[in-house]
């Protein structure tokens, strides 16, 4: 569904690391492009890429307000390459899913990029998860997800030793990769196919103009003025963005709709300390509650050798915080005025309560985690990284989980097009995602 608003055993695969972009403006005030996008995360890099590789002949340029590409959401995850096993069938985000996985895995060998394919357990510890596992294998297996099975007891251990439960989807499917590598990968095929990438370019404004750039011969050739916080401004014939954890925010510059809204939620990670690593191999995750928004805690091998345990959920006070004590007034406003967010606490305060415990005793995710595998102790373990999600909510309460298109209004919203939301996860799809934003910017412009 696409929403148009008006307004065990692991498999290494191992090669080159792509070498750092260049980033160029090309005049130090004023620059035109047929394209600009706005946004350098995965969906921004995927999106540029596939744009113009179907249109070689026309010029691009991709924005970033960071000093690098691919620092937030692409950088701060948890490096799983998905295989599509929890979506609905049918769904635009299961579709994706599966063949972005599919894409990505043929991008990552063509393009020399290590991943290592570790698989995932899916683990009942429970007898009463046991209903729920075997209807998510079914779900699997209406998807396409790749050499799907269940296995009991001694199938777990022969493929995870020290993790214990009654049954479990095996996902050999599965695997990890830096994402942000992928993300620059993409990056480094844009600038080779002939576009800019310009960093350090906070967009501030974007608004159709009436007269040429200074100097100019060309009339209104690109109408589409994005003004930089820093007073640089880009003209462009179409505009598209992707922003990621400020995506709501764009668009609203265009005179989008405040909503849906991005609500930011930080996942706080353990890492298992390297005497321990042999405790785990591949992916472990628990059975998913329906009753509640997100996966639960799990077990995720790294691509540097570390492990990760986690993460939690709790709501950010910062939109770009990665800390506990990170804040940011205006952020916190947002969320906490926000209708939608103020439903979605009421029809989840146990969890919500029970993450927040969790993210501040680390014993208690430790209690958790021991129910897969009981020879993990709190000693084991240290406080690791987080990330920060922007999970787009509607007005009720509900999370977003299709895509969001929106232009804008008036004479600008016909050269926009604004990604609101793109399906998580996001990184595993972005291929495929890409191809889809590249469709609707197709559908909408004429380049």
């Amino acid at each position: 569904m696409i929403r148009n608003l008006s307004s065990a055993s692991c498999i290494v695969f191992s090669a080159t690391v792509p070498k750092p972009l260049t980033c160029v403006m090309r005049h130090a005030h004023s620059s035109t492009y047929d394209v600009a996008v706005v946004g350098g995360g995965i969906v921004g890099l995927a999106s540029a890429r596939e744009l113009i590789l179907r249109h070689p002949t026309l010029s691009f340029v991709l924005l970033e307000k960071e000093k690098e590409l691919a620092m937030h959401q692409s950088g701060h995850n948890s490096g799983v390459i998905h295989s599509g096993i929890y979506y609905t069938p049918g769904s635009l985000k299961a579709r994706l899913c599966v063949k972005g996985a599919t894409m990505a895995y043929e991008y990552l060998d063509k393009q020399g990029l290590p991943y290592k394919r570790c698989g995932k357990l899916v683990v009942a510890v429970e007898r009463e998860e046991i209903p729920r596992l075997k209807a998510l294998y079914e779900r699997g297996q209406e998807n396409g997800v790749r050499d799907l099975t269940l296995i009991d007891s001694k199938g777990i251990q022969e493929r995870e030793p020290f993790c214990r439960g009654l049954m479990a989807l095996d996902s050999p499917y599965t695997g990890i990769v830096d994402w942000r590598q992928v993300s620059l990968s993409y990056g480094k095929d844009f600038q080779d196919a002939g576009g800019t990438v310009v960093t350090e370019y906070e967009a501030s404004d974007i608004a159709m103009v009436k007269e040429s750039p200074a100097g100019g011969t060309e009339g209104l050739k690109y109408p589409i003025a994005i003004r930089g916080s820093k007073g640089k401004e880009v003209r462009c014939r179409y505009l598209l963005t992707c922003g990621g954890l400020y995506s709501d925010r764009i668009s609203q510059i265009s005179g989008c709709s405040p909503e849906p809204r991005i609500v930011p939620f930080r996942g706080d990670y353990l890492v298992l300390k390297p005497e321990k690593h042999y405790l785990v191999k591949g992916n472990i995750y628990p059975v998913p509650d329906p009753k509640f928004p997100f996966l639960g805690v799990h077990f995720t091998p790294r691509m540097d050798g570390s492990i990760w345990l986690g993460p939690n959920a709790v709501l950010a006070f910062k939109r770009e915080g990665y800390k506990m004590y990170d804040f940011d007034i205006r952020d916190v406003t947002d969320a906490l005025c926000f209708r939608g967010l103020h439903k979605l606490v009421l029809k989840n305060i146990l969890y919500g309560v029970g993450e927040m415990y969790r993210g501040v005793f680390i014993g208690a995710q430790v209690k958790i985690l021991q129910k897969f595998i009981p020879e993990l102790s709190l000693q084991d373990v240290l406080r690791g990284p987080a990330g920060v999600r922007a999970q787009a909510l509607d007005k009720e309460g509900n999370l977003v989980d299709d895509f969001v298109f929106d232009g804008g209004v008036g004479d600008v919203g016909s050269r926009v097009l604004h990604v609101r939301n793109a399906p998580s996860p996001a990184a595993t799809s972005s291929l495929a995602i890409a191809q889809m934003v590249a469709d609707e910017v197709e559908r909408r412009f004429t380049l």
